[in-house]
């Protein structure tokens, strides 16, 4: 009798640990952005100003003894105080008998003079003159009001005339502060709305900023206009319009669409006022982008890329003879990677460094002017990030590498040096498993080094051109947060569902943790495929994270196969065709894994959370596995992507082109083009649905319309599901303000009732505690 009662006293005590867990929501509320005392102000990074094109530079940094400005000579390893704070501080007051808080002082336009004998500044309406030898400061000037640039004026290179768009043509206008006649010039005559010159597509009666962009002879303007109104409109209501509701309207570009916008170059004599539009097409419904101009103003580089996102070309443009000349071709199927494209151009056009995955790996290419392949300047089974200087002197490419040491996260940027002119002359400049952020000197003798990881705060040193540290800088001031109990989050490895592939993450813990408890995992997800939600760097809150463990979970971030072009061309390209469901299994056998190696970890009891994709893989995998996710949260999710936008859902997805010759005897006969769409969407899953579902949307939402989730909820509805959904007036894609902080804590409460069993903690109870 006494085993038997024994046994139910345990099943009985498991039940309550596993089943009725509390809510720690006043763990949760002690962490919030921005609120934390002590810490919110302190400096992560710096941000060096180099002193008249040398080495020597000078930064503000602030931590808990607040924000000091500091001198810094590379070549004679020193660093010291610009100024003393109390000092300055106190010489100023003399001039203005008002009292300023030393702690916190921000001066503006820090300028050295030539011999760095002394330099300027601007603060509270005057410029000062700060001798160095003697620390005097000196009143120069008072600061006139700012008369200021309105923002729909854009000056001409010379500073002669202002560019501005109204009522949707482009206006010029003499700027009567360089003696010029300030009477409008009208230069356009055929714009609309929806084909306009102004930046947004919203009507313009006033001036307004313009597409529009000056050449540097100040003479001619050239401008890339879209054409839009072919394009079918969406609408959405604004129930909060007083005293009632608006319709808001505005084009949209669907999959499928065979209307979309279309793109325009026109370039404009200022003077003369003609207009010369140029032959930019090479494929029906392109996308087109101006790159470069000439320092001439002869030529325009530009990038034109066919609507399938599969080919592409580098071209350039004669403006005064209107000859398009073709410089690099690209195929790259099934996809181009757009999130790390770049072309950067050197003297001038003479040299350009072209990025491509053609090998399979993203890497930098040499060609000249003429667009003659020159040479590789990297390869191999690694990734070329992005660029972060070049030196056109010393013929050197400054990038960070992705993936090149297998010693280092494949996720961070490892400084690299490549010379442009002998190939795969690779150097890698930093070693240690740390993502870095460097800022170089004018010179490219040294670089100030800002290296970190989730569970590393930030340090600051100073290296010379090979790598070698010279001296600490600064490391970020978190004591603070370490004495409220703060923890760092922990980095992962697992493997993918095809037990081949790595797959990286971040695990978040309560700060309570206790390893003999039992604990609910929650999924925080983006399923990319042009970005991996997987943080780098070090952060208190990363997102909602850190908070929403406290709760009382395990929250993790985990990368997946098509997550990411930092991992490949065939990494990032897994789940073309299939956008929906690639992502789904590998995040299922992560969280299995995670729980076969922690004991702590519950795989009973699994959530899943996201935002916009992330609420579309939300809600996909609570309906794919209905008996692992137990809960689920769905935030401003695309589960219908055939009314997302066009160039996301066929890129990513694929879409069928289809041709047809139309004879035409008087222009001749032409070939148009159809696309043929089919993506798998959520609300084909809704069947498979059992529990634990939230949907949430903002109702003025123009990036991923509300009817995405409407059209979820009703599929939902006619299976015969209970679910909860929640509808935030007047927000659009991004919550903010009240409603954000209303939706967080429905979140909260969501994974409380049904990860911890806590089903008492309603909204009005979690703001209390």
């Amino acid at each position: 009798m006494n085993k038997i009662i024994m046994c139910i006293t345990l099943v009985v005590c498991a039940l309550l640990t596993n089943g009725q867990q509390k809510a720690n929501y006043k763990l949760a509320e002690r962490y919030k952005k921005h609120e934390i005392v002590g810490v919110s102000g302190n400096s992560m990074a710096i941000y060096p100003e180099f002193i008249n094109d040398s080495d020597r530079f000078w930064y503000s940094f602030s931590d808990s003894n607040g924000k000091r400005y500091y001198y810094v000579d590379p070549a004679k390893k020193l660093k010291r105080l610009l100024f003393d704070n109390d000092e300055l501080v106190a010489q100023i007051s003399k001039e203005t008998r008002k009292a300023y808080n030393s702690k916190d002082l921000s001066l503006q336009s820090i300028e050295f003079d030539k011999k760095e004998r002394s330099f300027t500044f601007e603060f509270d309406g005057a410029k000062y003159r700060y001798t160095v030898k003697t620390g005097k400061v000196e009143k120069i000037d008072s600061l006139q009001p700012w008369s200021g640039r309105e923002s729909w004026m854009k000056y001409s290179p010379d500073s002669l005339y202002i560019l501005y768009c109204k009522n949707h043509n482009l206006y010029v206008m003499g700027n009567k502060d360089k003696g010029q006649d300030s009477t409008e010039v009208q230069l356009t005559f055929d714009a609309e709305k929806n084909f306009t010159f102004a930046k947004e597509m919203d009507d313009s009666d006033g001036e307004v900023e313009t597409v529009a962009e000056w050449f540097k002879d100040s003479k001619k303007i050239y401008a890339v206009r879209e054409d839009a109104r072919k394009v079918k409109d969406l609408y959405l209501v604004n129930s909060l319009s007083q005293p009632r509701p608006t319709l808001k309207t505005y084009k949209y570009d669907m999959p499928g669409d065979k209307e979309i916008s279309q793109s325009e170059l026109l370039v404009i004599d200022v003077e003369t006022k003609k207009i010369t539009k140029f032959n930019i097409d090479r494929w029906q419904d392109q996308y087109f982008e101006v790159l470069y101009v000439s320092k001439d103003s002869e030529r325009i580089y530009f990038e034109r890329t066919n609507r399938a996102y599969n080919e592409k070309e580098l071209c350039v443009i004669n403006v005064l003879t209107g000859e398009v000349k073709v410089l690099v071709h690209e195929v790259d199927k099934p996809f181009m990677d757009f999130k790390m494209v770049s072309i950067s151009f050197l003297n001038d056009g003479k040299d350009i460094v072209y990025r491509s995955e053609r090998s399979g790996w993203g890497h930098y290419y040499l060609y000249d002017g003429e667009g003659n392949l020159k040479n590789e300047i990297t390869s191999g089974d690694w990734v070329a990030g992005p660029i972060c200087e070049i030196d056109t002197v010393g013929r050197a490419l400054y990038f960070y590498a992705l993936g090149k040491d297998e010693n280092i996260d494949p996720y961070y940027y490892t400084l690299c040096r490549a010379s442009l002119d002998k190939p795969n002359s690779v150097e890698q400049l930093t070693f240690d498993n740390v993502t870095h952020a460097v800022d170089w000197s004018k010179t490219f003798n040294y670089f100030i080094d800002t290296y970190q990881r989730v569970d590393l705060e930030p340090h600051v040193v100073l290296r010379n051109r090979h790598g070698k540290k010279i001296m600490d800088l600064e490391k970020a001031d978190i004591s603070r947060i370490k004495e409220m109990g703060w923890k760092a989050p922990e980095r992962f490895k697992v493997k993918a569902a095809d037990g081949v592939t790595d797959l990286y993450g971040v695990m978040w813990k309560p700060f309570d943790f206790d390893s003999t408890k039992h604990y609910p995992i929650i999924s925080s997800v983006y399923p990319g495929p042009f970005y991996e939600y997987v943080p780098t760097q070090f952060d208190f809150i990363h997102g909602r994270n850190t908070q929403l463990a406290q709760l009382g979970f395990i929250v993790i971030a985990v990368g997946h196969r098509g997550g990411s072009p930092m991992r490949g061309k065939y990494y990032h390209t897994y789940g073309f065709g299939n956008l929906r469901d690639y992502p789904l299994a590998d995040d299922k056998y992560a969280i299995e894994q995670l729980a076969d190696c922690y004991p702590y970890i519950d795989a009973t009891r699994v959530g899943i959370f996201g935002h916009s994709g992330g609420g579309f893989m939300a809600t996909a995998a609570i309906c794919t596995y209905p008996d692992f996710y137990k809960a689920a949260v769905s935030a401003a999710g695309n589960h219908d992507n055939y009314i997302y936008n066009k160039w996301f859902t066929e890129t990513h997805n694929g879409a069928t082109e289809e041709k047809k010759v139309v004879k035409d005897s008087v222009n001749g006969d032409r070939t148009e083009y159809t696309y043929k769409f089919r993506v798998n969407t959520n609300i084909d899953l809704a069947k498979n649905y059992k529990k634990g579902l939230l949907l949430v949307t903002g109702d003025m939402d123009d990036n991923v319309h509300p009817a995405h989730t409407y059209r979820m909820i009703d599929a939902l509805i006619k299976a015969g599901k209970n679910f909860d959904m929640l509808v935030l007036p007047g927000q659009d894609h991004g919550f903010s303000g009240a409603a954000e902080l209303f939706f967080e804590r429905k979140l909260w409460a969501h994974f409380a009732k049904y990860l911890l069993g806590d089903s008492s903690a309603d909204y009005k109870s979690s703001i209390e505690n």
